[in-house]
């Protein structure tokens, strides 16, 4: 009889292994986005990078992320989930050491991609991992709470270590951190991780993949190089030309494959494709928001990497809890008036926003701004994970799901790269003072990511459906869901919508079990 509470001991030993190792990998996916972006000032001043330049940090690393991430999912159930779980984090931390060791803004650049194509290697099969070691019920839903959790605490942790980093140690330690926590974590998933395979049997759509994340970067090459020089120099409508024939290369490839990396029949629905729109847009103006506020503070107001880091703290804690409202009543209101709403929150704080000036404060000219786009976001990201699954089979859940947070990380990329080019151009024109002209630069960024905004809102009453989005509600009731929402988007400058990735192999929605209770 003493050999079952043994049995039991010894299992639940292995289970929170697993958990730690798998948590590890997760965390530090999420610590990456955040703790780089208060380094982006400091790394702008060693490596002589210019404002276009530096923005290909952040897209270099979502381009490649969400251009890859479908297939890292279906390439985890081919070849085995604790084998990409590995490769994946092999080669993000590979990159990670090149990048900070990196003597140049090309190199840079180039090591940020690789650490995307890692992510997206590692994201998927990390959950996959998750929900395949541990038995659906109490044992699943502790251990996806955790998880979130964990995740969730990376990108507060982030914006305090990537200040404490830069300014007492040097801006390379954001990048070096990741190698020696991924030897670990590489070294111990052998004797604790089990290997699995998903049952299909498909051959991963590798040049469909390629082809839109090469037609992305070209797009996103054309808009930096627009915005830097001029629409009219020949890198720019030369790489955009690119960017139109990769991307209907794609669309030709995903027409003729067997298993398409996205089947475009998804999109006959319309909630599914106007909760796509309102993420990607949100996303757009997210990214850019992250970005021009980092260059703002530490740039006009002079705040230390540590003071920046600190600044950022209030978005984690207001996105937390207007998530958490928008769950507890999204079964009253509706998803439509909530998802709407927040988006339009976020343009009323961009308009906040684009009052920032040479003179100003962190209190006066950020902080309310900040407030503001973080409650609608924390409405907006917890409202779009219902509709992106709305009115779709559950053989089709997780493409849908995955569908979500590619469209973010796309958005995020060319949204970016828009702001970016449109916020030269202005600083270019300015007549005034360096500084001034900096912001000048900075408030039309912010006044076009209001109409960012607008759209996605305007996109979302046009085409999400509240009875279809009331169904998904109340068709799906795992509470354990409810962590993956709540918890990601607490990070504040990273992807909310990552948990989802798990759906690619498990076929279930992502939707908030206490909704379903109000419904």
């Amino acid at each position: 009889m003493s050999a079952t509470p043994a049995g039991d001991t010894g299992a639940r030993r292995a289970g929170a292994a697993a958990l730690l190792l798998i948590c590890a990998g997760q965390f530090m996916l999420v610590l990456d986005i955040s703790i780089v972006n208060v380094a982006l000032p400091t790394i702008q001043r060693r490596l002589g990078m210019s404002q276009a330049e530096l923005q290909w940090i952040v897209t270099g690393y979502t381009l490649t992320f969400g251009g890859f991430l479908l297939l890292g999912g279906r390439m985890a159930d081919v070849f085995g989930r604790r084998r990409m779980f590995m490769l994946g984090l092999a080669l993000f931390a590979s990159a990670s050491l090149v990048g900070g060791l990196a003597q140049s803004g090309v190199m840079l650049i180039l090591s940020r991609g690789v650490q995307g194509l890692g992510g997206a290697m590692v994201s998927p099969a990390a959950l996959s991992l998750l929900t395949t070691t541990f038995h659906e019920g109490p044992e699943r839903n502790r251990a996806i709470g955790i998880w979130g959790a964990v995740a969730a605490s990376g990108g507060a942790v982030g914006v305090l270590m990537g200040g404490i980093l830069t300014e007492l140690v040097t801006w390379r330690w954001v990048f070096l951190v990741n190698v020696p926590v991924a030897a670990v974590v590489i070294a111990l998933a052998p004797r604790v991780l089990a290997e699995g395979r998903g049952e299909s049997k498909h051959r991963p759509d590798l040049p469909g993949a390629a082809t839109v994340t090469a037609g992305l970067v070209a797009l996103v090459f054309g808009l930096s190089q627009g915005g830097e020089h001029s629409f009219s120099d020949p890198r720019a409508w030369v790489a955009l030309l690119a960017a139109a024939v990769l991307l209907a290369v794609f669309v030709a490839i995903e027409q003729r494959v067997s298993n398409p990396l996205l089947p475009f029949r998804i999109f006959r629905v319309s909630t599914v494709v106007g909760a796509d729109l309102g993420m990607l847009l949100l996303a757009a103006s997210m990214f850019g928001m992250v970005f021009f506020l980092t260059l703002y503070l530490q740039r006009i107001l002079r705040l230390s990497p540590i003071q920046t880091g600190l600044a950022w703290l209030p978005m984690t804690a207001f996105i937390a809890t207007s998530a958490q409202l928008a769950t507890r009543f999204v079964g009253r209101i509706g998803v439509k008036p909530l998802f709407a709403g927040g988006l339009l929150l976020s343009s009323g704080g961009m308009a906040l926003l684009s009052g920032v000036s040479a003179g100003g404060s962190y209190a006066a000219n950020a902080l309310p701004g900040l407030v503001l786009v973080s409650i609608g976001m924390g409405l907006a990201f917890t409202t779009a994970t219902v509709a992106a699954t709305a009115g779709i089979s559950d053989g089709e859940q997780g493409l849908a799901s995955g569908l979500l947070v590619t469209s973010q990380q796309v958005g995020a990329s060319i949204g970016l790269a828009v702001l970016t080019a449109i916020a030269a151009a202005q600083t270019r024109a300015s007549v005034g003072p360096p500084a001034v002209a900096l912001v000048d630069g900075f408030q039309l960024a912010f006044r076009v990511a209001i109409g960012f905004g607008i759209a996605g809102a305007v996109a979302v009453v046009a085409l999400v459906h509240d009875d279809a989005c009331l169904g998904e509600l109340r068709r799906r009731k795992l509470r354990a869901l409810m962590h993956r929402q709540i918890a990601q988007p607490v990070s504040g400058q990273t992807s909310p919508c990552w948990p989802a990735v798990a759906d690619l192999h498990q076929g279930r929605a992502t939707v908030p079990a206490e909704a379903v209770v109000d419904a």
